[in-house]
């Protein structure tokens, strides 16, 4: 009642212009509740156990607990369209990837969140680049040899995904707009039975995360080629990418970002910032994901995951188009 009278008589006096300095304030005080972090995925993936790594970090910095949450379904969709709806005062997040960010609006009919303008940016995780691998009867030892086996046999080399629609999947019709090449794609409910058919040579390849590839590759049982994103993986620091070796422009990998919905004041989008910031900075953290085969973000503000966000969803809207996916 009290902060009503003062209203009306600021109002009176002319004086409403404090209104912004009292939206500031209750911005500072973030967060008066837990936070609720969103994962659009079922537990045990990469992406849970990023998020609930970094979730017990930033607790203490924020004063309140920081809750994991999964809300798998539709690629990503069902988490993320939950937080788009959410009340924008920072305490519904979503740790998102490249599906729901940057994907899927292209791939699914129906999707009812926008991706570029649903969201406040909070900040860029990193990245986990994807690597092409083949089978070692595939008679290539680098990848301008795999394009020049793949042109004089037309049709002849296959690669697994995941999926139709998947990073996995895409990456291949990606390979072949650039370099010319007519690769069968052949998909799979899932990377391990994609992982498992390639291993024992009914495909050829397949351009999947380094984090899934390393083990194989190390023990000789798969062929690494090229790394696919625009940068060397420090998982593999000597494998040049595929932009090295001809592939101009090839860039694919699976990002992971933390956005809260449009509408957030930037003062508890700055306090957020720094609080993952701060916890990806920690020698603990850094190594843990490094071990993973998680690339860090060059740049880790709010500004620069928009930007990225709308590259992302440019560029896949060209593909999945190509590609002809397309999933209810």
């Amino acid at each position: 009642m009290k902060l009503l009278k003062t209203l009306i008589l600021a109002s009176a006096f002319g004086a409403l212009p404090l209104l912004p300095a009292l939206s500031t304030a209750h911005a500072q005080a973030f967060p008066t509740k837990p936070v609720s972090l969103i994962i659009p995925f079922p537990p045990g993936g990469p992406t849970d156990a990023m998020a609930r790594t970094l979730a017990a970090e930033i607790k203490d910095t924020l004063g309140q607990p920081v809750i994991v949450e999964n809300r798998a379904g539709a690629g990503g969709n069902i988490g993320a369209e939950y937080v788009a709806r959410a009340p924008a005062d920072g305490h519904t997040l979503l740790f998102g990837t490249s599906g729901p960010l940057a994907i899927n609006s292209s791939l699914y009919r129906k999707i009812n969140y926008d991706p570029t303008t649903s969201f406040a940016p909070v900040i860029q995780i990193g990245y986990l680049p994807n690597i092409l691998v083949v089978n070692p009867s595939v008679p290539a030892k680098d990848v301008r040899e795999l394009i020049a086996y793949a042109k004089a046999n037309p049709g002849k080399l296959s690669y697994a995904s995941s999926g139709n629609g998947a990073s996995s999947h895409l990456a291949g019709v990606l390979f072949n707009g650039i370099a010319g090449t007519d690769l069968q794609h052949v998909p799979y409910k899932g990377t391990g039975p994609a992982l498992n058919d390639l291993l024992g040579g009914q495909v050829s390849m397949s351009f999947t995360d380094v984090l899934t590839a390393l083990p194989y590759v190390k023990a000789g049982k798969l062929r690494a080629l090229g790394i696919a994103t625009a940068q060397r993986s420090q998982a593999l620091p000597e494998l040049p990418t595929l932009a090295e070796q001809g592939v101009t422009g090839y860039d694919v990998s699976v990002f992971f970002g933390i956005v809260a919905p449009a509408g957030t004041p930037p003062a508890t989008v700055a306090k957020l910032n720094k609080a993952f910031a701060d916890a990806l900075a920690t020698p603990k953290v850094r190594q843990l994901f490094a071990s993973q085969g998680l690339e860090p973000a060059t740049d880790g503000s709010p500004q620069q995951l928009g930007r990225f966000i709308v590259s992302e969803t440019a560029k896949w809207k060209d593909v999945v188009k190509k590609s002809g996916a397309q999933l209810d």
